[in-house]
């Protein structure tokens, strides 16, 4: 739906915000971002039953899909509230979201409820919560909240003293998230430097970043994965390594989870690991490769998968592996087409719009989703070592769902409100709202409406 307004309801100069708000030169509804939406959300209803099977309740066969569509309701209660909610009035909200977010990882390192070997989740007794899904969400929002601000100069590019406020917000966030695991910190770190890219950093600056991020990363990890002389291994240490015929002159002992990192890097670089014998250690690898493989390119039915009950965790972290062996390679590759899709939807949006601040805050939200979901997808398919990721709005688990709606809202409120360059009348009625701070001119739409 659009409503076409002339020159002549422009606001008057000084007029409140909360009346020019009601102004808008064009109300949209993004049909691409709701129709990526409903397609995946169909694929969700229909797998998620059918990877559920290992969780069914006798007496209610229906329990996980009903939790799950559920939370898809609440989802999407959000993401309708959001999209009418101008995108000026969640920036303001962005601080607090990354505060409660930050607290919230610091609360469950001291009190949270372990998942696989880490402090990972609140257990809030009617249900849990996993705060580093909305962590990684508040990283990107907390970025765009700095970029968005940040004086531009040179031709839009970010002040130095922007690049290093981003720099030391990412590494803190990363600096919690490493805690609980490896992956959601490497997230968090691809998203934020590609929001700095995005979001007119100078290379020179950017090359900067990344060079000190891979720097610490590898100290870091080299550190945590470390190996250690037999002697210096503890008794039942040595026990262990010797039953394993482990080298007894160098075994990886690592620190904390950097065993766990260790292992799951030396299982994916391992020449046969498509091919070896089944153990507890790569059950999960092996089966996703087995289910895969069995659902060749059309899949062999909703309902009908044969692995979803031997492979661990298929209704979350390899819930992939269950939609290929069912729906096939071919809906595969269509729903990794859709998180694509997304992203180039997003890339299309920050290209109009006139403003820098909508740009960082959409690319931001489809850097969070698409990220995730690729990430997903690289591990069930053994393109990445064994990590646990969802993919967004399909694995089971209501915290993954609400942030992914939230990241949703917050792109729908920003497609819906954000001027485009080729709109004056909407361009008016955004500066006249908008802090003398955040109007920043988009650099990639400067000068761009004179030329059409």
């Amino acid at each position: 739906m659009e409503t076409e307004l002339s020159a002549a309801t422009l606001p008057e100069p000084g007029t409140p915000a909360d009346d020019v708000k009601k102004l808008t030169s064009k109300v949209r509804t993004d049909h691409h971002i709701w129709g990526i939406y409903i397609f995946i959300v169909l694929i969700s209803i229909v797998e998620l039953f059918s990877a559920s099977i290992q969780e069914v309740n006798h007496e209610d066969i229906y329990g996980p899909i009903k939790r799950h569509v559920m939370f898809l309701g609440i989802g999407l209660g959000i993401m309708l509230v959001l999209q009418l909610v101008h995108y000026r009035r969640i920036y303001q909200a962005i601080p607090l979201f990354v505060v409660l977010s930050l607290g919230a990882m610091v609360y469950v390192q001291f009190a949270g409820t372990k998942i696989n070997g880490a402090e990972r989740a609140i257990d809030l007794g009617f249900a849990t919560v996993l705060p580093a899904e909305f962590l990684k969400l508040a990283a990107a929002l907390g970025v765009a909240w700095i970029l968005g601000r940040s004086k531009r100069q040179n031709g839009g590019r970010v002040s130095l003293q922007g690049f290093i406020t981003c720099v030391a917000f990412i590494g803190i966030c990363c600096g919690i998230l490493i805690l609980q695991g490896l992956s959601n910190a490497m997230l968090v770190a691809a998203i934020g430097l590609s929001m700095m890219f995005v979001g007119g950093v100078e290379l020179k600056h950017f090359g900067l970043g990344l060079g000190l991020m891979a720097l610490v990363g590898i100290c870091f990890l080299g550190y945590m994965t470390r190996e250690k002389p037999m002697e210096e291994l503890t008794p039942t240490e040595q026990r262990v390594y010797e039953l394993n015929k482990q080298d007894p002159d160098s075994v990886r002992a690592g620190i904390a989870r950097g065993k766990t990192w260790a292992a799951r890097v030396d299982r994916f670089f391992a020449k046969d690991k498509h091919t070896a014998k089944i153990t507890d250690d790569n059950k999960q690898e092996q089966m996703s490769f087995i289910a895969q493989a069995h659902g060749g390119f059309f899949g062999v039915g909703p309902g009908n998968s044969r692995e979803n009950a031997r492979l661990p965790l298929a209704f979350s972290d390899y819930i992939f592996a269950i939609i290929v062996e069912e729906l096939g390679l071919f809906t595969g590759l269509l729903l990794l087409f859709s998180y694509l899709w997304l992203l180039g939807r997003a890339a299309h949006l920050t290209m109009n719009f006139r403003q820098t601040l909508p740009g960082i805050m959409v690319i931001g939200c489809a850097f969070v989703i698409v990220f995730q979901a690729l990430y997903h997808i690289a591990i069930v398919t053994g393109a990445a070592p064994v990590s646990g990721q969802p993919l967004p709005l399909i694995s089971k688990g209501g915290t993954c769902v609400l942030a992914t709606s939230i990241a949703l809202g917050v792109m729908l409120s920003v497609s819906r409100h954000a001027a485009r360059y080729n709109d004056s009348v909407a361009v008016k009625q955004e500066l006249s709202v908008l802090p003398e701070n955040l109007q920043n001119e988009n650099p990639l739409t400067a000068g761009k409406e004179n030329k059409d």
